[in-house]
This record gives C-alpha cells, sequence and structure tokens, in this order.
C-alpha cells in the first residue's frame, strides 16, 4: 500500500500521538466543533445478552481512535452499532449532529464506511468490480459509473498495492489479499466516517503498516474521522490519537496513550501482566505480556 491521499501527494504522513490537521467545518450548517461521531450512554444485547453497557465516545474529524479490550469485550458490536446494522437497546449515535436512526441507509453508507472483521467478499467478481462496489452510495438509478468514479477506482487500487491483481477474481487470492480488496471498497466510499474492525487482520507486517500510513494519510488529506478495532498495542500506541479501552462491554478508560495505555489499566483489560517501556532511538512505546495472570 502507498502513503497518501486519493489525489496529488503532499508529503509523508504525519503519525503519533501529537497530529492534529487543522479542523475543517462538516458542512456550512455546522461548526467545526461538532463531534463526526457521538455515542451516548449506548446499550447493545444479542439474545437478551448484555454486551454494551452505557459507552459513551465521541469521533472527531481528523483523528484516528483506537478501540482496544480482550476477546468478548464487545469492540465489534460497538462497530455494528456504529454503522447502524444493530439498534441499540438504549442510548444513541449521532452522524455529523444528526441521529442515526433518523437517517436512510443509503445516506448512512455516504456519511460511514466499514470494514468489518469479517466479511464476505464477492468471489465471483474481479478484484476491481469489487473495489468499484463502494463507489455505489454516490450512483443513481442503474448504478453506471461516471468518469470520477473510474479515477478514484483506480487511485485506490493503487494506494492498497492492487493495481496489478486488479483483473483477477477474488476467489483466486490469498486472505491477506481478499482483505486488502476489503479495505479497498471502503475507501472507494470516500465517506467522512471510517470504522475499521480489526483491519490488519491476515496482513503481514509491510501490509499491516501500510495500511495504517494509508489510513493516516485519508485522515491528514481529506480530515476523516477513522474508530478502529485494534489487536496491536504497540499499532495503537503508534498510529492512535486517543485510546478507548473496553472491558465487559463497558468504557474502562479512554483518553491519549499516555492516559489509557497505564500498566494498571492494560492489566485490568486484558487480565495479564503487560510491561509498558519506549524504545529510547525512536521513541516508540512498546507493550510486553507477562507470563502469569493479572
Amino acid at each position: 500500500m502507498r502513503v497518501g491521499s486519493f489525489g496529488p501527494e503532499i508529503g509523508g504522513v504525519s503519525r503519533g500521538r501529537g497530529y492534529r490537521p487543522p479542523r475543517v467545518a462538516l458542512d456550512s450548517k455546522r461548526s467545526d466543533s461538532t463531534p463526526a461521531l457521538e455515542v451516548s450512554a449506548v446499550c447493545a444485547a444479542y439474545d437478551g445478552k448484555r454486551v454494551l453497557q452505557d459507552v459513551d465516545l465521541r469521533l472527531h474529524a481528523g483523528e484516528l481512535v483506537a478501540v482496544l479490550g480482550a476477546n468478548g469485550a464487545g469492540k465489534s458490536t460497538l462497530v455494528r452499532v456504529l454503522a447502524g446494522t444493530l439498534r441499540p437497546e438504549r442510548g444513541s449515535v449521532r452522524l455529523q449532529g444528526d441521529a442515526l436512526t433518523a437517517l436512510a441507509r443509503p445516506a448512512v453508507a455516504r456519511r460511514v464506511a466499514v470494514v468489518p472483521q469479517e466479511s464476505e467478499v464477492a468471489f465471483g467478481f474481479s478484484v476491481r468490480q469489487v473495489v468499484a462496489m463502494g463507489r455505489a452510495p454516490h450512483q443513481r438509478g442503474l448504478l453506471l459509473a461516471s468518469a470520477s468514479d473510474d479515477r478514484i477506482v483506480d487511485e485506490v487500487l493503487e494506494r492498497c498495492d492492487l493495481t496489478g491483481l486488479s483483473a483477477r477474481r477474488v476467489s483466486e487470492l490469498s486472505g491477506g489479499e481478499r482483505r486488502r480488496v476489503t479495505i479497498a471498497r471502503a475507501l472507494a466510499q470516500e465517506a467522512p466516517i471510517l470504522l475499521l474492525d480489526e483491519p490488519a487482520a491476515h496482513l503481514d507486517v509491510k501490509h499491516a503498516l501500510d495500511l495504517f500510513d494509508l489510513v493516516r494519510g485519508q485522515i491528514r488529506e481529506r480530515n476523516v474521522a477513522c474508530l478502529a478495532v485494534m489487536h496491536d498495542l504497540s499499532h495503537a500506541a503508534r498510529f492512535a490519537d486517543r485510546v478507548v479501552l473496553l472491558s465487559g462491554g463497558s468504557v474502562v478508560a479512554q483518553g491519549s496513550v499516555e492516559e489509557a495505555m497505564r500498566e494498571e489499566v492494560l492489566r485490568r483489560v486484558f487480565g495479564v501482566s503487560i510491561a509498558v517501556g519506549r524504545d529510547p532511538a525512536s521513541g516508540a512505546r512498546y507493550f510486553l505480556p507477562g507470563s502469569g495472570g493479572a
């Protein structure tokens, strides 16, 4: 995957906790202080079992918020609630100031792009055809692609290192390649809000780092608001502006990496001792799980 925006490339990607791009208004009727996504006291359940409990969080344009937690903490459920595919029992979700429940599905699709943890890729189609499906929310009638749609698809394929595979059937690809196709389809959507559920799953080290570089480029150049469920603590510390830690469906901590990713908090969330250190050469934080319990 190549770093940069969809269009002229501008410099390198700014990473890390101090990164803050200029804010721009989401539209002329809203101030730039309006969260791109706002969650208030959300509770959600499956088959009568409570999975999320009184979750509050805000996501602003121009930032990446990482959601961390052990298996079963409610991370994927949170993504489904934010995407509008699971209705909460209680609480509210607002997109750019508007109640999610008041928006029709096409309107939601123009505002929110989602990369789910597991997704069914249209195996009968080529890579290019699948990525082009991301343009559907912007098309009318017969879903005919415009010259602008074709240009965006070309650029997304290049950014995601898929140009050479564009004519291949998705069924012929490896798991990691299919994952990149799913990510490319979401990026082609060009929504102002991006929800990623473990986007680096099935990706090798290089493509995982390239992915987060690419996402940071989108955040910087298009002022995207991104919420990403991650399992790699070092990736979260390196790329996120803020971190939300979930345990048992509740928010245990949220804030900057320094505020939220403390040893005692990580021990409570993951049930194991995790030493937090810093690389003296680069200043990057690293995390070493202990062998024993909390």
